[in-house]
């Protein structure tokens, strides 16, 4: 199921925080140590050598940046990416110190620590490199671990997610055409087919026609209406103001 691969973005919140801080302390400790007088040669703080460059920024960059996936990502393939190269970094803090002596001359590119005494020395050797790489190899495997793991709450939420999916995949139910009652569709392309039978027909007239409605000795009885006003002519006498002009 697609669905599995999401996580909630809580599963790693913890492993990705402390991964964070972890690589932030691996990267700017040899810059900030001097002040301390915890450091590796040169004691010198913010001093820039490449052995610090190969051996302390990169791997720091890589389990930040590993942290921050594991932090943010609710994608299980992602933050277990993310994970993985924590896990890198944490593994060249350990052994990138005595590695670089292969192409050093012998001699470790870190430096050597600074301290003049043995706890001193213990304490940088496990700060700086053995110790730090060995703290962000665990929390980088146990968010491994933790985004591997498809739980059943995983599980629940995937099969919600695939449910859902089947629903809105599911094609829409097509209307059918419409047969009327009594009668059939005239024409497979007819946009407005004739429709026969459906209705009945008109009921007669709820009046009689007009010579119906009238008895013949009726109808004579009433004699035409004489006219309402008298003609144009005969409306003024002669001779009248406002009378018919006469013409000798």
């Amino acid at each position: 199921m697609t669905g599995i691969t999401r996580i909630p973005r809580s599963r790693g919140a913890l492993s990705g925080v402390l991964l964070i801080l972890l690589g932030i302390w691996g990267g700017l400790v040899p810059f900030i140590g001097p002040y301390f007088h915890y450091a590796y040669t040169p004691d010198r703080a913010w001093a820039y050598t490449t052995g610090r460059l190969w051996l302390e920024i990169l791997p720091g960059l890589a389990t930040a940046l590993g942290g921050l996936i594991v932090l943010v990502s609710a994608r299980r393939p992602v933050a277990m990416l993310g994970a993985f190269a924590a896990a890198l970094g944490g593994a060249w803090f350990v052994v990138g110190n005595l590695v670089s002596s292969l192409w050093n001359g012998g001699v470790p590119e870190a430096g050597v620590p600074a301290g003049s005494s043995i706890t001193r020395l213990a304490a940088e050797e496990l700060g700086f490199f053995i110790g730090l790489g060995v703290v962000i190899v665990f929390f980088a495997a146990l968010a491994l671990g933790r985004c591997a793991v498809v739980g059943v709450k995983d599980a629940a939420l995937a099969e919600r997610d695939s449910a859902l999916q089947d629903t809105f995949d599911e094609p829409a139910p097509q209307q059918e055409s419409y047969q009327p009652a009594g009668g059939t569709l005239h024409g497979a392309h007819d946009e407005s087919p004739t429709v026969t039978g459906r209705f009945p027909p008109p009921a007669e007239s709820r009046f009689p026609a007009e010579q119906e409605r009238f008895t013949p000795a009726e109808r004579g009885s009433y004699e035409p209406a004489a006219e309402s006003f008298p003609s144009a002519s005969g409306q003024y006498p002669p001779g009248q103001p406002g009378g018919p002009a006469t013409h000798s």
